[in-house]
């Protein structure tokens, strides 16, 4: 008795085993696109953790398109001296946030387990508030905003700051030398 050779090309040879594939690649599309899909929106009063993230509940929600100053962070003031501008930043979003209900729509998640969103109030997106009110920067939205506040100089474009990536790289840094430095006489 002979036996029939076979191999995995054979397979995609017959009608069936076409079918097959086409079959297995859909099932798997629609799996990804399940899990794909972005949350059910997340609505309530929410308090501000600093000036580009909030929390409804537990849940923690870092707004996308934007990036505000640390909370420690300070900015040069036009006259010269300085400001706490990652401070303002906070104090501004809460006062957004004050006495209103929060609409957010989730678009994942952030390697911190915080929910990316973007968030409104009454319609008015938080994200392009506060870059147009220069206390944000543009990270990869809000351009035409972010150009509008460094025209008008406000916020921390009127005078010099480290971009909030850079300040937290920079006192990162800084707080893990510390640490070892505090080891040597």
């Amino acid at each position: 008795m002979r036996r029939r050779q076979f191999s995995q090309k054979s397979i995609f040879r017959t009608r069936g085993g076409t079918l097959l594939a086409v079959l297995i690649l859909a099932a798997a599309a629609l799996v990804a696109a399940a899990l794909d899909q972005p949350g059910a929106a997340l609505v309530g009063g929410a308090r501000a953790s600093d000036g580009d993230s909030l929390q409804i509940g537990e849940t923690r929600i870092r707004l996308l398109g934007l990036d505000a100053p640390e909370s420690e962070q300070q900015c040069d003031r036009a006259g010269g001296g300085q400001w706490p501008c990652g401070r303002s930043a906070r104090d501004r979003m809460a006062e957004l946030l004050r006495g209103a209900a929060v609409d957010c729509q989730p678009d994942g998640h952030d390697r911190y387990g915080r929910l990316l969103a973007t968030c409104t109030i009454k319609g008015r997106d938080l994200a392009a508030v506060m870059v147009s009110e220069g206390l944000a920067i543009s990270s990869g939205a809000y351009w035409s905003e972010e150009q509008e506040a460094r025209r008008r100089r406000v916020g921390i474009w009127q005078g010099g700051f480290d971009t909030p990536r850079n300040w937290r790289d920079d006192h990162a840094r800084q707080d893990a030398l510390g640490w070892l430095w505090s080891f040597l006489p």
